[in-house]
Formats: C-alpha cells, sequence, structure tokens
C-alpha cells in the first residue's frame, strides 16, 4: 500500500512538470500582431474615405486576423469589400504585413490618401471603380512588392509618376478611363515584368515608346482611345508572347504593317483607326493561326484580300472596312468567319458561294458590286441603293424628308406633326438594312468586345427631361464602332437634319457609375460635325436629359449620309460591360426649301396655280421695291460677306442667331453679366438643349474689331484641347458680334485665388492648375497644327471648370505666325503685370513672351496673392521681387500661401524654380513650354536659375515703386470672368 502511494505521488509530479513545462512553451509560440504603423495607416484611410469592414474582417481588434489571413484570394468573397491579406511570416512569425488591399466599386469620393505610403508591403492594390480625385501619387513607387495595380474608372487627373518604373515585380497595371494625360515617362522601360497594361480612354500625348517592344512579357496591351500620334513603333514585332494587342485612335503619323507577321500568340488583334498606310500582302496572316478576332478598319490599307485571312480556322469576327481595299472577295472561307465587314472600299466582282451561308453577317456598303436579279437575292435586300456612286433614283428623286424612331418597334407622331417610322432590325456587327420603300437605310459595324452578347438596341420605360416628346428617347440604336443612316432618293437641296439623343445609364451622383462618359464624332455628308461630342456633358451633365442638335447638310446626289463614329473615346465597361459607343434616339430630316416630290409621289402642276403664283409674285415684288428693297439688299450683303470671310477662315461653325442669344441670356439681363471681358460684357445663358454657356458680346467701344473678332473663331476653332476653352460657335448677324463659350460655373483663376469663393485650393489642386496650364501652353505653342502666342495669359484668363480643370481662355488677342519668323513686331496687346520685357518694351512677339507670363501666373497660384499688391509691406509688394530675396536667402518656400493643406515640399521646389526660369529677363535663357512640362513633372531635372534678372536688380537699385517691367505696370486683376 505505501508503495502503491509512493509510484503514484511520482506519477503526479511528472505530469504537473509536463504539464509546466508546455504551458510555457505554449506562451512562447506569441501571437502574431499586425505592424502598428500599418494599423493606424489602415484606419485612417478605411475613416477618411468613410468605409465600414465586414464582420469577418475584425478590424476592431486585430486587422490580421480571420478572412485577412485565410488561405482565399482577396476577391473570393465579394461580400467582404474592402478587405485585406496579410503576411504573418515576419520576425520569426510575429509581425503580420498587409500585403493586398481591396477597395472595389465602393464609391469612395477623395484623393489617395497619404497615410497608404505606410502599407510598403503591398503587392496587390485593387482601388477600382471609385470616385478617386486628383494626381496617382509618387510614393506609388514605394510599393517594389507589387504585382497587381489598379486605379482603372476613376476621375484622377495629371501626368502618370515616374516612380511607377520602380515597380519592377508588376505583372497586371490597370489605369484605363482613369483621366490621365501626357506622355508615358520613360521609367516603364524598368517594367521587365509586365504582362497586362490596360491604357485606354485617357488622354497620352507623344509617340507610344519604343521600349515597349523590350516588354517581352507582355500578354494583353491596350491603348485605344489616347491622343498618341503614329507611327506605331516597329519594336512591336518583339511581342511575341502577346495574346491580345489593341491600339487605336492614333491622331497623325503614319504607320505599317510589317510587325504583325512575328505575333504569332495572338487571339485578338485591333488596329482599328490607327493611321495605317500599307498593303495587306505585307502580313503573312497564315501564321496567325490564333486569331478570334481582327479589326484592320478605318485605316488606309490598299491591296487585295488575301485567301489566307479568311481561312483562318479560328477566326470568328473580321473588321477590314473603311480602307481601300480592292480586287474580289476570296472564293472560301472557314466555317468558324460569321462576322465579317467589308464596307467602304473599293471591292467589285461577283459573290462567291459562301455569302449565301446561315447566320452569316456580311457588311459590303459602299463598294463598287453591281447587282443585277441574279446576285441581289442572295443578300439582304437595299444593297444596290448602298453602293459607292450609284445610289436608288440618282437623278430621280422619290422623296423629300423621312424620320426614324431608333429601335423603336412602333411608329409615332411627334407634337411637331413629325411622323417617325419604326426601326427595329436587330442589327449585329455586320450588317445593314434599307426600308421595303427603299427611303432610309441604316449601317452598324462592330462588335461590344467585353459582352460578346451586348445589345444593339436600347430600352428604358423612364420619363426623359427636357423632351417635347418622351416617348421618342424610350428607345436608342447602340453601336460598339460605327453606325450610319442613310436618305435615299432626295431631292436635290439643303436640308436640316436634327438629331435627337438622351443617356440612359450613368447616375448623377458623384460615384463609381458616375465616370461613365459615351464619347463619339458625328459627321454629316462626310464632313466633321462634332468631335467628341459627350451626350450626357451637353446635356448638363444629366441623364434622362433629351439633347437636341440641328445641321444644315447639302443633297447634291439624291443621297445622305449621317454617320456617328465611335473614335475609342469613353468607358467601355460603365455601368456594366459593353455599355459604350454611338446612341441615338431619334433622327428627322426635313426640306429648307419647296419640294416637287411628295413621299415617292410627284406634285400635280397646275397651268391656273402657276398663272397666279406669277401674278403675285410680281405684286409682292413691286411692294418689296416700294419698302426700300434696296436697304434690305445691302444689310444682307453686309452680313453675306462677314459670314463669307468667316467661313474661309474656320470653315461652317455653329452660327447661332440674335434672337437665340437674347432668348438664353433673358435678352442680355444684366442680372445674367459675368464680367468684363476684352470685348465688352459676358453674359450667362441657358440654350433649349440645356447647356450653359457664356456669351461674350463686342462692345462699339471695344479696341478688338471685327477683324479680331474673326481671328478669335478661327483660332479657337482650329485647337482643340481639354485645357484650352471650348467655343460653342458665334453669331454675327446684323451689327452684333458674339461668340458663344461653354460655362464654368468656377469661373476665373484670380476669383479662386484672390476672391472670396470658398474654394478650397489645397497643393495637389494647385499642382494640377499649374500642370493644366502648361499643357495647354505647350499645345498651343508646339503641339497645334498652327503655332499660337496667346499673348495674354493671366489669371482672369485661366477657367476653372467644375472638377477645377484649368481652361486656357480669351484667344482675341492670339497671333498666329510663320514658322520661319523668330518674332513678330506688332501692336502691343496684352495686360501690365504680365508682359515680357521684350515684348513690352520693343513690341518682339515669340512664344517666350507666354513662357514669362506663365511664370507670373504659376507663382501667383502658389502663393495665393497677385503679382502686385500694395497693401503688403512695401519689401512683398512686387512679388517676383520678394520672390528672389527669399531665393537668394533659401528662405523661397516661405513665399507659400500658407492657407496651402496637403503640401508636397518637393513639387512646390520645383514651381518656384521653374517660376524664377520662364521670368528670366532675356528669352533665350527662358525655356520652351514642353521643357517647362517636363520640369515640373520631375522627368527631367530643373535648370539651375544662374542670375537674378537684371529688371528686378534695377528696380532695387533705383528703389522705385515699379511693377514688372515699366513704371506704371500695374497687375491688377480684377476677376472678370474673360473667355
Amino acid at each position: 500500500m505505501t508503495r502503491c502511494i509512493s509510484s503514484h505521488g511520482q506519477l503526479f509530479w511528472l505530469l504537473l512538470a509536463f504539464a509546466c513545462s508546455w504551458v510555457a512553451a505554449a506562451g512562447a509560440q506569441q501571437t502574431p500582431r499586425t505592424d502598428p504603423v500599418e494599423v493606424a495607416a489602415l484606419n485612417t484611410i478605411l475613416g477618411r474615405w468613410d468605409l465600414r469592414v465586414s464582420p469577418a474582417w475584425n478590424i476592431s481588434g486585430e486587422p490580421c486576423s480571420g478572412f485577412a489571413v485565410d488561405a482565399s484570394a482577396v476577391d473570393s468573397n465579394p461580400s467582404i469589400n474592402p478587405a485585406i491579406k496579410c503576411d504573418c511570416s515576419y520576425n520569426n512569425a510575429t509581425v503580420c504585413h498587409i500585403t493586398k488591399l481591396r477597395v472595389y466599386a465602393l464609391n469612395v469620393i477623395g484623393q489617395i490618401p497619404a497615410e497608404l505610403q505606410n502599407l510598403t508591403y503591398l503587392s496587390d492594390l485593387n482601388l477600382q471603380q471609385n470616385y478617386l480625385t486628383g494626381p496617382l501619387p509618387s510614393f506609388i513607387g514605394k510599393f517594389t512588392a507589387m504585382q497587381y495595380l489598379t486605379v482603372a474608372i476613376n476621375p484622377l487627373s495629371g501626368t502618370l509618376p515616374k516612380e511607377l518604373g520602380n515597380l519592377t515585380n508588376l505583372l497586371s497595371l490597370y489605369f484605363d478611363s482613369s483621366g490621365f494625360s501626357g506622355p508615358f515617362p520613360s521609367t516603364f522601360s524598368k517594367l521587365k515584368n509586365l504582362k497586362t497594361l490596360w491604357a485606354s480612354d485617357n488622354d497620352f500625348t507623344g509617340k507610344i515608346p519604343d521600349y515597349f517592344g523590350s516588354l517581352t512579357n507582355l500578354l494583353d496591351l491596350r491603348f485605344q482611345g489616347n491622343s498618341f500620334e503614329g507611327p506605331i513603333p516597329e519594336t512591336l514585332f518583339n511581342l511575341t508572347q502577346s495574346t491580345s494587342l489593341r491600339i487605336g485612335d492614333i491622331v497623325n503619323g503614319s504607320s505599317s504593317l510589317s510587325f504583325i507577321s512575328n505575333l504569332t500568340s495572338l487571339t485578338v488583334l485591333i488596329l482599328r483607326n490607327c493611321r495605317i498606310s500599307d498593303n495587306l500582302a505585307t502580313v503573312n496572316f497564315s501564321k496567325l493561326t490564333g486569331l478570334t478576332l481582327l479589326d484592320l478598319s478605318f485605316n488606309n490599307i490598299t491591296g487585295q484580300i488575301p485567301q489566307s485571312i479568311l481561312s483562318l480556322e479560328n477566326l470568328g469576327f473580321l473588321f477590314l472596312g473603311n480602307n481601300t481595299l480592292s480586287g474580289t472577295l476570296p472564293a472560301l472561307k472557314s466555317p468558324s468567319l460569321k462576322n465579317m465587314d467589308f464596307s467602304y472600299n473599293h471591292l467589285s466582282g461577283t459573290f462567291p458561294s459562301w455569302v449565301t451561308g446561315n447566320n452569316l453577317q456580311l457588311n459590303l456598303v459602299a463598294n463598287n458590286f453591281i447587282l443585277g436579279s441574279s446576285n441581289s437575292s442572295i443578300l439582304p435586300s437595299g444593297l444596290n441603293c448602298l453602293q459607292q456612286d450609284i445610289p436608288c433614283f440618282l437623278g430621280s428623286p422619290q422623296y423629300s424628308s423621312f424620320a426614324v424612331d431608333c429601335g423603336s418597334s412602333r411608329s409615332m407622331r411627334g407634337s411637331d406633326n413629325t411622323f417617325y417610322e419604326i426601326d427595329t432590325t436587330n442589327l449585329g456587327a455586320a450588317s445593314y438594312y434599307v426600308t421595303s420603300q427603299t427611303r432610309w437605310g441604316v449601317s452598324n459595324v462592330g462588335r461590344f468586345n467585353e459582352n460578346p452578347n451586348g445589345s444593339y438596341l436600347m430600352y428604358s420605360a423612364q420619363q426623359f427631361h427636357n423632351a417635347l416628346d418622351s416617348e421618342l428617347f424610350q428607345t436608342a440604336r447602340m453601336s460598339p464602332s460605327s453606325l450610319r443612316y442613310y436618305g435615299i432618293g432626295l431631292e436635290n437641296g439643303n436640308y436640316t437634319i436634327e438629331l435627337q439623343f438622351a443617356e440612359f445609364a450613368y447616375p448623377d451622383s458623384p460615384t463609381w457609375d458616375s465616370t461613365g462618359r459615351r464619347v463619339f464624332d458625328i459627321y454629316l455628308q462626310g464632313g466633321l460635325k462634332e468631335k467628341n461630342f459627350d451626350v450626357r456633358k451637353t446635356a448638363g451633365g444629366k441623364s434622362y436629359t433629351a439633347v437636341y442638335k440641328k445641321y444644315n447638310a447639302t443633297v447634291s446626289k439624291n443621297f445622305l449620309e449621317i454617320h456617328l463614329f465611335w473614335a475609342g473615346k469613353g468607358t467601355c465597361c460603365v455601368p456594366t460591360q459593353g455599355y459604350y459607343g454611338p446612341m441615338i434616339s431619334a433622327l428627322s430630316v426635313t426640306p429648307n426649301f419647296t419640294p416637287t416630290v411628295r413621299n415617292g409621289v410627284p406634285k400635280k402642276k397646275s397651268k391656273a396655280a402657276a398663272i397666279v403664283g406669277i401674278v403675285i409674285g410680281a405684286l409682292v415684288l413691286g411692294l418689296a421695291i416700294m419698302a426700300g428693297i434696296f436697304t434690305l439688299v445691302q444689310k444682307r450683303r453686309r452680313v453675306a460677306q462677314q459670314q463669307e470671310e468667316l467661313y474661309n477662315m474656320v470653315g461652317r461653325p455653329n452660327i447661332f442667331s440674335s434672337a437665340e442669344l437674347k432668348l438664353a441670356t433673358d435678352n442680355f439681363s444684366p442680372q445674367n453679366i459675368l464680367g468684363e471681358g476684352g470685348y465688352g460684357p459676358v453674359y450667362k445663358g441657358k440654350l433649349p438643349d440645356g447647356r450653359v454657356i457664356a456669351v461674350k458680346q463686342l462692345s462699339e467701344t471695344s479696341h478688338q474689331g471685327k477683324s479680331q473678332f474673326v481671328t478669335e473663331v478661327a483660332t479657337i476653332s482650329a485647337v482643340q484641347h481639354r485645357n484650352l476653352v471650348k467655343l460653342y460657335g458665334c453669331c454675327i448677324d446684323s451689327n452684333t458680334h458674339l461668340l458663344v463659350y461653354e460655362y464654368h460655373e468656377n469661373r476665373s483663376l484670380d476669383r479662386a485665388l484672390f476672391g472670396d469663393t470658398g474654394l478650397s485650393l489645397n497643393w495637389p489642386t494647385r499642382f494640377e492648375i499649374i500642370l493644366g496650364i502648361a499643357r495647354g501652353l505647350t499645345y498651343l505653342h508646339e503641339e497645334s497644327s498652327v503655332r499660337i502666342v496667346h499673348r495674354d495669359i493671366k489669371a482672369s484668363n485661366v477657367l476653372l471648370d467644375k472638377d477645377l480643370t484649368p481652361k486656357i481662355s480669351d484667344f482675341g488677342l492670339a497671333k498666329l505666325f510663320d514658322e520661319k519668323k523668330t518674332h513678330v513686331s506688332t501692336k502691343i496687346s496684352g495686360t501690365f503685370g504680365y508682359l515680357a520685357p521684350e515684348y513690352a518694351m520693343r513690341g518682339h512677339l515669340t512664344e517666350k513672351a507666354d513662357v514669362f507670363a506663365f511664370g507670373v501666373v504659376a507663382l501667383e497660384t502658389i502663393t495665393g496673392r497677385s503679382n502686385t499688391d500694395n497693401s503688403l509691406e512695401e519689401d512683398k509688394i512686387y512679388l517676383f521681387e520678394w520672390a528672389w530675396e527669399l531665393y537668394e536667402r533659401d528662405q523661397v518656400l516661405s513665399i507659400l500661401d500658407p492657407r496651402i493643406e496637403d503640401l508636397n515640399g518637393e513639387e512646390a521646389l520645383r514651381v518656384i524654380h521653374v517660376a524664377l526660369l520662364c521670368t528670366q529677363g532675356s528669352p533665350y535663357q527662358r525655356p520652351p513650354m514642353s521643357r517647362v512640362m517636363k520640369m515640373l513633372t520631375g522627368d527631367i531635372q530643373v535648370s539651375a536659375v544662374v542670375t537674378k534678372p537684371s529688371y528686378i536688380a534695377e528696380w532695387q537699385r533705383r528703389g522705385e515703386n515699379t511693377s514688372h517691367i515699366t513704371s506704371g505696370y500695374s497687375g491688377d486683376t480684377t476677376g472678370e470672368f474673360s473667355t
């Protein structure tokens, strides 16, 4: 018994010792905790964005727990959003770092917060489909572990930071529809591991860099809807692993097809609207066996269609329309090829047997096929009326008007008694239709690549605002590429074409789906009428609001063409995949003359009616002469001469009547005056289509005369840029000369800086304003088809739109000058305080005068004060004198506006140094605006400011109270609305 108790006691103590050692060991395995710096950053970010997290993610306790550390992917559970993923293997599994952050489609509003840079271990960042504004911050380059990055579908702005080149582990990069602009930074050449790059629908400029050909791991490259210049780099020949290449909408230059032959891994190839001038035989298409979609449309490609293309076994969609192809259709095609567009070429001959195949879409519109009774029955009827130069009823018109309710299955009569015909044919990727009466037709080309089953007909039961007939807008026809309506057998003469539009799907609130933009071009009879037409923007930013556009067009061959063309701009996938391209609700065509035909039945001519008409006409003529027809004729001649002068210079812009603008401005009510510009008063108005406008009225006492009026119209009509004010049109009837501009609700920069507007101009906003002005001037000086010197750059001539994007205005002082001339000696026009010395003293004008004025505006923008302020202490009255004093004492940042928030000191120093360079006394010491842009963005080093300008030193020696350049030089900018 004693032995038994003794043995049990020993066992007890052994078990106790084992338990103690196990507890001690367990205690030694410390639970991993999230880096506290990252916890603080994450909480700040989510708090600033007002985001709540899922209960499955225990952020209130330990962020790196639960879903954040399990084995699932960060986007595996859509209900957990926002979401993070962590790696807890650091410091012997005691520290967790956040490696993935997903904030997807949550309507986050604001800029990308600075605290994000503390999450330095991020390898996956998804901020897609929000309402993020401002630039992509340069600290993005700190995320050297990043493999996946998307900021797509956000209204961001600015250029791409060169620091993106530090992300050498990056595999996928998405920033399509993100508002970026400028050239691609050279540092992208370091992204050797990049496999996917989507960068469509931005405003990237310059040439597509050659270095993309060295990124040989690229599988998917998308560059549609930008402002790239040609040619397409031949180095893309090296992208032999690429499966998808989409490039489009090159603005100039000429490109070749030769690089394609080596891209044998491709399944999708789109080189649409790329200014390609080459022969189709240049490419050996038999090597591209994996192709499922080939789009080479809207180029200048010549030659015959090779059999090798139609024999590709996997090809399902082929778009070769709008080129200069000739010859006949190939004899054979593969069974997979069901959609083919050969429209608008020079093809001819007979049809091969395969055109009778089932489920085949074939568009042969506008070629040279001659259709007789033997071959016209094998294709949809009406093709014979849609061939080049041989429209039906040529010389024997049958109609004088028509109207279409696009996409509707019911005809209707409008409130103005116009009869709208049905338009129910569900056209596909390559198809056309002509009515049974051969009165009108329609042709559609294109495939919704992101949504192969996307609908070409749209419907909404909503009531539409600003609509005379709301029912007309409940249906619409949409196209992913090119949509054409035709008037057939029309009597020759001048017609009014009214196009009716309304946007369906984009909300008005600041949400990610409100960033959706439908942008397309409008052509009539082959002439461009609207470039980058945005339905919702024209409707004042509203969906479900009717927009009416009226144009005049001349029918000379009994045939009318209305063309709506998608040039790659606008979002592709908001609110759903494949929601983009031209969309039209209704159209009507009415004659501006008394027709002799009506609905196919010629009018009966009556001799009695003719006699009565002659008698009445003679009486009317006599009365008109008695009333003073001579004065009327003289007046009309004067107006016609002025119009002809304008048309000779700029073509035919939108011409508004004086009555229209009186109605828009409430008879030019004093309550609608926005300010006093160089022409006289500027009025706010509203057009019937909902557009808010600014109307500049040429006053009788203005020193700017009619010739300068025409100059301004010519200049602004010749240039289009996101940082230049848009001219809607003008009015020159009678003695009233008016310019009609887009209205900008935030008015001018000087009001925002010096006035009490309540606008919050933090550092990113001011920096973007400076960059925008620089971009606009770079375009005027170096990128426009003509070199343009503005001559009056100042804060009051920079307007701010609702997003505070700067728009350079007031081109009334602009001078166009010959490339061979180094300067123009001219009468001095401009505003004292911004005039360059050589221009103020000697009248010598070059683009360097604008560079000088830009330096003044840039410094005013960051200091929040005008260049001359007599209310300040004596040593601070003149901004540049004070700036140089601080610069020489290495205290130049003291000049910054104390109200600035979110300051970036490095960028601020750059702006100050650039401003001092731009305002050097000699024009030869000032950099061109393209170099200014590169210095501001950090792409190149800011040149050293060597010496203080002589005019500053002269002021200080003389001790005179003078402003820039000359005594009596006033820097007053009184906040006028100058456009």
